[in-house]
């Protein structure tokens, strides 16, 4: 679908396109000719697929490879067709109430686009404004506990920072970035102490997880996303290793030769190269 074509023309095409995609859905789904793998399926094993293709459109932005988003966004797309799918066999709602909703939710959180408000100055004031759009709904709602809908399935990371802002709405915050260090040297502390006096494994793991928690919110304070700030660490580390992998390769040895002592004198020298 040329952009360059008239938008009237390419909304059509655009329309036919996702009906076509919709039947390819309805055909996979007919227990009557179907694919038995794809009539199978559920909302609860389809999700796996969902939460990974959303990672591969991720991967692909991060390695800046179009062709592979475009793919990619097809993939990710057909996931929601799947769970629409799904749900319009179930009598529940269908692929049209999908898009309904999402407009309607797009339209109402953007009253300075599609409505009277002021206009809003910045993208930063526009996050503000979309966190008190959001926490009005969620007020509008029955009575909830603050954090009950910050959902289970994100990566740890994720949630962490999410459940960290929900109580920071109301307060419930440190107030300054170093008060967040002298929590995570405590923390450290703890789980050194745990492991001297041969805590059980959970015990150590809660401790772990305490202090993984306040790191997380350490780049909350500095506007840090700490899953990108891992994710770019790892790939620095691969990096790195690759480094020290094709070092040793040109003196004809593999890591398996070299001791500690010379892999971590490489590891020093490779921070200094990639």
């Amino acid at each position: 679908m040329g952009l360059s074509l008239p938008f009237a023309t390419r909304y059509s095409l655009f329309a036919m396109d996702i009906a076509t995609l919709l039947d390819i859905m309805r055909r996979l789904r007919d227990p009557a000719g179907g694919c038995p793998w794809d009539i199978e399926q559920t909302f609860e094993t389809i999700a796996p697929y969902t939460i990974e293709e959303a990672y591969e459109v991720a991967g692909a932005i991060q390695d800046r490879d179009w062709k592979a988003l475009k793919e990619e966004l097809g993939d990710l797309l057909l996931q929601v067709v799947y769970h629409a799918r799904m749900a319009e066999e179930r009598g529940l709602f269908d692929f049209a109430d999908v898009i309904a909703a999402i407009s309607d939710k797009m339209i109402a959180r953007h009253p300075h686009v599609f409505g009277d408000a002021a206009p809003i100055e910045n993208a930063q004031a526009q996050t503000v404004a979309w966190e008190e759009h959001k926490r009005r709904e969620r007020a509008s709602k029955p009575a909830r506990g603050l954090l009950d809908d910050v959902t289970r399935a994100l990566p740890a990371l994720t949630r962490a920072e999410k459940l960290q802002k929900r109580m920071a709405s109301v307060g419930f915050d440190w107030e300054s970035a170093e008060r967040v260090l002298d929590k995570i040297a405590e923390e450290s502390r703890e789980i050194v102490e745990a492991d001297k006096a041969g805590a059980p494994q959970h015990e150590i793991a809660g401790e772990i997880g305490d202090l993984l928690f306040v790191v997380t919110n350490l780049a909350r304070h500095l506007k840090v996303d700490p899953e990108a700030a891992l994710r770019g660490t790892n790939e620095k580390v691969v990096r790195r290793f690759h480094w020290i992998e094709a070092a040793l390769a040109a003196k004809g040895r593999a890591l398996s030769d070299a001791s500690l002592e010379e892999m971590e004198t490489l590891w020093q020298q490779a921070k200094t190269k990639v």
